[in-house]
């Protein structure tokens, strides 16, 4: 997903993104939301969140 869908997204979740990176984006919205902060931790094989929004970019 493109950073400016990501931050759109940040936005409508009331996520200030400032100068902040992808990755601290997302797990700002997976914090937001209730879930685990995994989003590019190197965790995407045991994560278990198959159905993740973010699933496709992370690592």
């Amino acid at each position: 997903m493109k950073i400016e869908k990501i931050k759109e997204i940040a936005k409508q979740k009331g996520v200030v993104t400032g100068k902040m990176k992808k990755s601290e984006i997302v797990r700002a919205i997976q914090q937001l939301e209730g879930n685990t902060t995994c989003f590019d931790t190197g965790q995407a094989a045991e994560c278990g969140q198959d159905k993740c929004l973010w699933r496709e970019d992370c690592k």
